[in-house]
């Protein structure tokens, strides 16, 4: 595999991690937790984290063709418990992977259609899109991350993936063939 091509399919399974375990831990919260007033750029840890199954389905949609343009965000289903997220943000996140993967060095620089509704279409390079994307998880999942301090669950490790020092026991099912 292409090395920019191993190193983003390494990013999809590093963020599929961090999703798992952080809705993990969302899984242990006392009931109304999940859905309470927190500070954050989303009013809640379920809104934060179905904003960033929403923007993974658009871009997932835009690299892919699908045509659905802010429809894939403006339409994406709102679980009423965490265990229906969970599902769906690791299908999406299978699904990222399986894209990533699939790439071949030639792609990279390929562009793309985001259509951004009123705004119009903006064509966009396939590598920058999903360096968007990891950049747009991480950010909101530390909202999350950090949202999860005011709650009865501590925040989990979330960076440790990438070195053997530390590495998370989750990592080890995401690594898959990509940690020789």
């Amino acid at each position: 595999m292409d090395p920019a091509v191993a190193q983003l399919a390494l990013m999809a399974r590093n963020s599929a991690c961090a999703n798992e375990i952080l809705l993990e831990a969302c899984a242990r919260l006392q009931p109304g937790e999940w859905e309470a007033p927190r500070v954050g750029f989303f009013p809640s840890l379920s809104a934060t984290l179905h904003h960033i199954h929403a923007i993974d389905l658009y871009y997932t949609d835009a690299l892919t063709g699908g045509g659905l343009g802010p429809r894939a965000f403006r339409e994406a289903p709102v679980f009423a418990g965490r265990e229906g997220l969970a599902a769906a943000q690791g299908a999406q996140d299978r699904r990222l992977i399986g894209f990533c993967e699939g790439l071949a060095a030639a792609d990279l620089p390929r562009r793309v259609v985001t259509d951004r509704g009123d705004r119009g279409r903006v064509e966009e390079r396939v590598d920058l899109i999903l360096l968007h994307l990891f950049q747009h998880q991480i950010h909101h999942r530390g909202q999350a991350h950090a949202m999860l301090s005011g709650t009865s669950v501590p925040p989990p490790q979330l960076d440790d993936f990438y070195l053997d020092f530390g590495r998370v026991p989750a990592a080890a099912r995401w690594l898959g063939p990509l940690q020789e």
